[in-house]
Order: structure tokens, then C-alpha cells, then sequence
């Protein structure tokens, strides 16, 4: 006999929303219930969430709070809902980001199917050479910040799915269980972990910002990653107008701008004469400003580019340092690059992009640190030297070992 529930969900779906979870890897949460926990009991968990979401009578436990540090100090709480509260969102999702998808703005790039970050860079970079003047803007504590009123009314315009709408309100208040036990309950915001999150804030956004924009605005050039965002003016007047308006727009949805982030920016180059207080600025831990290039006669000349920043490569470097090769003498050099190289391999993906060289001195810290762990290894190889030496040799002979040495950034050997 079928069974009738008062909502029309897929057990299909519900597979499938595992699926997707269990790609996205990801830790436990209040229950300390792991993936492969999870995956003990499998098909009776899924019947239990599909079960309790389409009867109504699902209720999400406490999201984990995990304290994360930024990369330019200070920390953000992260909410790391349970495994099966992860897969309940993303049955949520499926259903709703169809919806909503289809409206949003080409230069929405966070978090969004076939966008990246990558695209957004390259889509700044061509505006920059276009338009003199950036304003760079960053919302204040946009995720622990969003009007539940105002976000719930933006969801209800683009479902008729009472289930979707009844669980992203409960989801939205679920309170944080922090790491000594208390509970702190939750009136405002999207938790930052979430599966829904994403969808819920660029949902947010698109009517706050986005859509603001492209009808006030419609000769200003914009790009926005989740709460970081690019508007590209012909005039210092212009931008400081658009920053009031944006201030005061922000202001009317219970958001601000953080004013230490946000500026004024001239991309200067080798035609923009004139100077600024500001001639660079960070997005998508790139730094744009004026450089050095090379036109295609092999002349050299100033133009505003974007490279890795020195936040990112500070941020990578403590990473590295994090490994603590030097305490890894029991291992051999295969075990090392089978730990870390996708990690290098992810760094080298996303930095090079753009004027490549700015990497290579965070890629022979790598190197560097490499030569630490030989010295430790092998008493024979003790000088930094002797390392140096031997760790060339190898590199040379298996440049495919670690991810840097196949993009020519050796070793000395000599």
C-alpha cells in the first residue's frame, strides 16, 4: 500500500541529497555522528529523514559551533549542522535552487552551479582596464546578520512548497551549541556551514544588492562572491555617491558595510596619470594593482593586474608551517607527497591564474621546508647544504612527486 504523507517528497531525492553530502565530505556535528557512522545504518537513516520531512514532523538538532580563524585576524563561528540535518538541507536545496537560480544575475559568482571564483577574477580584471575607479565593499557579518522576516518573505515569492518554507524557518532559528556545551539561541542570520545557507544569502543579496544595482544603477559594472563585492565607476565622485547609496540601502535590510574593507580604489597604470590614496585592493585573495607586463613587441609597461596576495600567501605559508614536516621523520618522501600534494596541487590551481611568478617564493617555502624534514630524517644529510643537495637530485629524477616540482619550481641541486 502506498504510503501518504502531507508532503510530496522523493525518497530518490533523499538518496541522492547523501550522496551529494557524503561528497562534500565534511565533519560531525552536535551528535559526533560521522559520515561513515552514518553509512552503518544507511537505508534506515534515509527512511527516518524522508519519513520525518514529508510526515512534518522533522526538527534539526543544534548546529556545532566551530570557531575558524580569518586570514587577517579575529575568528567566525562556522555551524556544522549533523550529518542527517546536512542531508535534509540538501533535499531542501534540490528543490529550491531551480527556483531561484533562473533569476539571479550573471555577476552573482558565489556558490552558484558553473560559477567561480576564477570567473569573477577575470571579469574585474577586463573592467578594471575599462573603468578608473573600484569600490571595493564588504558586508559587515553578512551570515550572522540577515532579517529572518524579510529573508522568509523573499523565500515564500519563489515556492509554493509549504514544507520548504516551514523547514528553512526552522533551520534559520536552530540555536548553536558552542564547544564547552551552552547553547545560544539564534534571532537573526544564515549559519555559515549550512547546506542551505549559500542559496539562502545570495537569495538575500540578489534583492538587497544585485537587483539594486542592475535597475539604480545600470551603467555601474558589478561582481559579487557571497559578501565580497567589486563596482567598477568612471569617477571618485561617482564612487563615493554609489557608497552612500549602498550604505543606506544596506542599512534599510538590517546589513552595513564594514567600512574598514570597503574604500575607493584608482587602478593606476602607464596611461592613468594622477594619484589616489588607494591604488590597490584585495578580492578572492588576489591583490590588484599597478605591475609590470609585457606587450606583444616584448616592451615593458605598467598595467593594473591581479596576483596572489600577501594574506593568501601568509595564510599558505602558516598552513605549511601547520604540517610540521620536521616531526614526520618516520615517514618516507612518497608518504609526504601522498598527504599534501593535493593540497599544493589546490594552491597552484587557483594562484596561477594570473601573473604566475607572484607564487613561486610561497612554492620554495614548500621546498624549504622540505630540506628541514631531509635534515631531521638522515643524520648524513644534516647541512642544510647536503639537503639541498640530495632533495635536487630526486626532484630532478621524479619531477611528478610533488605537485610544485611538475610546475618547475625545484629544489637547488647544484
Amino acid at each position: 500500500m502506498q504510503e501518504t504523507k502531507p508532503y510530496n517528497i522523493s525518497k530518490w531525492k533523499v538518496k541522492e541529497a547523501y550522496e551529494k553530502v557524503k561528497a562534500n565530505k565534511g565533519t560531525y556535528g552536535v551528535d559526533e555522528q560521522s559520515i561513515e557512522d552514518f553509512e552503518k545504518n544507511l537505508n534506515n537513516n534515509l527512511y527516518k529523514i524522508w519519513n520525518r520531512m514529508s510526515s512534518g514532523s522533522y526538527f534539526p538538532k543544534p548546529v556545532r559551533a566551530v570557531a575558524i580563524p580569518k586570514k587577517n585576524g579575529g575568528t567566525r563561528i562556522l555551524g556544522i549542522p549533523t550529518v542527517e540535518d546536512r542531508v535534509a538541507q540538501m533535499v531542501a536545496k534540490m528543490y529550491f535552487e531551480p527556483c531561484v537560480e533562473p533569476i539571479f544575475y550573471e555577476d552573482s559568482y558565489g556558490y552558484r552551479p558553473n560559477k567561480s571564483a576564477i570567473q569573477a577574477l577575470e571579469i574585474t580584471r577586463e573592467r578594471c582596464w575599462r573603468k578608473d575607479w573600484v569600490l571595493e565593499f564588504d558586508i559587515k557579518g553578512l551570515f550572522d546578520n540577515i532579517r529572518h522576516d524579510y529573508l522568509i518573505e523573499m523565500v515564500s515569492r519563489h515556492t509554493e512548497e509549504a514544507w520548504i518554507i516551514m523547514y528553512i524557518k526552522r533551520w534559520l532559528v536552530v540555536p548553536f551549541q558552542m564547544e564547552d556545551g551552552t547553547v545560544i539561541e539564534r534571532t537573526s542570520g544564515t549559519p555559515q556551514g549550512g547546506v542551505i545557507s549559500p542559496v539562502l544569502s545570495n537569495l538575500f543579496l540578489h534583492y538587497v544588492f544585485d537587483d539594486f544595482m542592475t535597475k539604480q544603477f545600470p551603467t555601474i559594472p558589478w561582481a559579487r562572491y557571497a559578501d565580497d563585492g567589486i563596482a567598477h565607476c568612471v569617477s571618485l565622485k561617482q564612487a563615493k555617491y554609489l557608497q552612500r547609496r549602498l550604505e543606506e540601502r544596506f542599512l534599510m535590510f538590517g546589513l552595513g558595510l564594514n567600512l574598514e574593507k570597503t574604500r575607493t580604489v584608482y587602478c593606476k597604470d602607464e596611461d592613468r596619470k594622477g594619484n589616489h590614496e588607494y591604488t590597490s585592493f584585495d578580492f578572492l585573495g588576489y591583490t590588484f594593482r599597478p605591475r609590470h607586463a609585457k606587450n606583444k613587441y616584448g616592451k615593458f609597461f605598467t598595467n593594473f593586474l591581479p596576483a596572489i596576495g600577501e594574506k593568501a600567501k601568509k595564510s599558505i605559508r602558516k598552513e605549511v608551517r601547520s604540517w610540521k614536516l620536521q616531526l614526520k621523520p618516520d615517514k618516507d618522501l612518497w608518504d609526504i607527497a601522498n598527504m599534501f600534494n593535493s593540497k599544493i596541487q589546490g594552491w597552484i590551481n587557483y594562484y596561477t591564474h594570473f601573473y604566475k611568478s607572484e607564487i613561486y617564493d610561497v612554492l620554495r617555502y614548500i621546498n624549504g621546508c622540505l630540506v628541514n624534514w631531509v635534515r631531521r630524517k638522515y643524520k648524513k644529510r644534516g647541512s642544510r647544504r647536503r639537503a639541498e643537495y640530495w632533495l635536487g637530485i630526486i626532484a630532478r629524477r621524479d619531477k611528478n612527486l610533488f605537485a610544485h616540482w611538475r610546475f618547475g619550481i625545484l629544489p637547488s641541486a647544484g
